[in-house]
């Protein structure tokens, strides 16, 4: 039986998680659903994007995926089934899984047409689940659906590359638990344009001129522990996904605060890197 997640704005408050989750288990009683996040910011697709790029590619070949972010159909936000890199992903057109298929190119992309299709404000629960369902069950999507090919693009996850390859102009994407602020700037992208160059990154006021590669490196353990860099300092790295981020080490958003209070960045904020030549 294929593994199912859910990836929603709905939060863990109300009943809709849940309903879903019995939902799928009426239908497959043997389903495996993995809950991604239910913590998405209401409607912010962006944020969806991340989480999902950056998750699915762990889960087995043949997984579905269902994303309830801004689920509701329009004329401009049809229902699609989309199968691309082996895994199955029930969406709206948003152009969550047009970021996945920028990368790399879809085996299949349909728009849903169910029949005896239930209209309502819940089509997680009317539309997704039963198209998961019928995959699960080793159905097609040419069942559910005809062929489609209007897919959704994310430009903001696109950095500009500006005056001959000296500056890139990025922008934050999602802010973590932590307050991590991660931006749309990738390793490959900096490492292409950097070479053998110096560089500054801007971030409002604060100037970096190192990117580490562990958290703990900001520390020199060399030095006496009232010498250090440490707790409270910012620093910047590319994490685990490949995308330039900003930290405050050991922060908390609770207590002592994360790089996107301390620096005072929110999604879609400005980051700069200037590379100079010597």
């Amino acid at each position: 039986m294929a593994i199912i997640t859910l990836t929603t704005d709905f939060g863990l408050k109300d009943h809709f998680v849940g309903v879903l989750k019995g939902s799928i288990y009426t239908e497959l009683p043997e389903a495996t659903i993995v809950d991604i996040s239910h913590g998405i910011s209401p409607f912010n697709i962006q944020e969806c994007a991340y989480i999902l790029q950056n998750s699915y590619h762990n889960f087995p070949k043949g997984t579905i995926h269902i994303v309830g972010v801004d689920s509701e159909a329009t004329p401009e936000n049809k229902h699609i089934a989309v199968l691309v890199d082996g895994h199955y992903f029930v969406s709206a057109n948003t152009g969550v899984v047009g970021l996945i298929t920028s990368e790399m190119k879809p085996e299949k992309v349909v728009e849903l047409h169910l029949p005896e299709r239930i209209q309502g404000s819940f089509p997680v629960l009317s539309v997704f689940i039963r198209v998961a369902c019928h995959i699960a069950r080793g159905g097609t999507l040419e069942v559910v659906g005809k062929p489609f090919t209007d897919l959704t693009s994310l430009k903001e996850f696109s950095p500009r590359v500006t005056e001959d390859g000296k500056k890139i102009l990025g922008s934050v994407i999602y802010i973590d638990n932590y307050g991590n602020v991660v931006t749309n700037i990738k390793k490959d992208l900096f490492q292409t344009h950097k070479k053998e160059m110096e560089f500054e990154l801007n971030a409002r006021n604060q100037k970096i001129k190192k990117i580490q590669h562990n958290y703990s490196d900001i520390i020199d353990f060399a030095l006496e522990k009232n010498k250090r860099k440490g707790d409270g300092d910012l620093l910047a790295l590319f994490n685990s996904s490949g995308y330039l981020e900003l930290a405050i080490y050991k922060s908390n958003l609770n207590t002592v605060g994360g790089a996107s209070t301390l620096l005072g960045l929110d999604y879609r904020d400005t980051i700069v890197i200037d590379f100079i030549e010597q």
